[in-house]
């Protein structure tokens, strides 16, 4: 089994309301999982958001903590509710209406990878899928939510970001000109995840870093930001979404030539993304 559920970079100073995480860069395969995987290293990485954490590894430097999985996505997914069971796989488990991400093989232990190809040889235990459950996703979200508790109790707020990135091809096929395809798509669920004034500072902070930026298409947000994003309780979600050519070569998942330039860019971007939340104290404390 994978050694941890997840990674955790404290501040020094804890000088922002802003915590960001990264449920999907985990990338501790189990030899277990491998041995019975019909896919090979790479293909079982290609739903990994590989890189994440490290572009996202200054943030501390900010005054704010950085929560990173170490379980991969293919693995269990922590961007998905715990009931969230899918009975083309678990053994046992029932359906509960319709859930277009479960029925697409997309559940909190997932079926499928990108491209809808099948993970497993058969299907696994209820056991199994609680063991997982109860060693992973539980303690990444207690975590989760006891450092929003804590930027709650210190500032008056918190502000989630939720770090991911999303295939090219996803924004390739959007149906835009190549010239006005997003680089970067911020999801708040419509609004109902984030303060709007928020997520313009967010969104004001990408494009003053020359990237392009839209808003809740083609992602909008999942189970983090649906759970998390309470904007009436002064705690907003907000997934951002990060096309993956601008760092990685999606086929070898390495990173690119162009990948210490991204980075470089992305620290001025998480420096003011945590500015944010040292600017929202004084209205916090009101």
């Amino acid at each position: 089994m994978p050694n941890a559920a997840y990674a955790l970079d404290m501040p020094e100073n804890r000088t922002s309301c802003v915590v960001f995480s990264s449920p999907h860069s985990g990338c501790d395969y189990p030899d277990s999982m491998l041995r019975r995987t019909v896919l090979n290293r790479s293909v079982i990485r290609s739903s990994e958001d590989a890189f994440v954490d490290q572009l996202f590894a200054p943030a501390p430097e900010f005054g704010a903590p950085l929560l990173a999985a170490a379980v991969p996505r293919a693995y269990l997914d922590l961007n998905r509710s715990a009931d969230e069971l899918d009975p083309a796989l678990i053994q046992g488990a029932k359906r509960h209406g319709h859930n277009p991400r479960v029925a697409s093989g997309l559940g909190v232990i997932p079926r499928v990878v990108a491209n809808g190809r099948a993970i497993y040889r058969g299907k696994l235990t209820m056991d199994e899928a609680r063991l997982r459950i109860d060693t992973y996703w539980r303690p990444y979200h207690k975590r989760l939510k006891s450092l929003l508790a804590e930027s709650q109790a210190a500032f008056g707020q918190a502000i989630l970001i939720d770090c991911h990135s999303m295939p090219h091809e996803a924004v390739a096929l959007a149906g835009k000109p190549k010239s006005n395809h997003p680089e970067i798509v911020l999801g708040d669920r419509f609004g109902a995840s984030a303060s709007g004034v928020i997520v313009d500072q967010i969104e004001s902070a990408f494009a003053s870093a020359g990237l392009r930026v839209a808003r809740n298409t083609p992602f909008a947000g999942a189970y983090v930001t649906q759970t998390y994003g309470r904007p009436g309780r002064h705690q907003h979600a907000i997934q951002i979404e990060i096309d993956r050519a601008l760092y990685m070569d999606e086929e070898n998942i390495a990173p690119n030539a162009h990948f210490a330039e991204f980075q470089a860019i992305l620290r001025r971007v998480i420096s003011e993304i945590a500015h944010i939340g040292q600017e929202q104290l004084p209205l916090a404390a009101e």
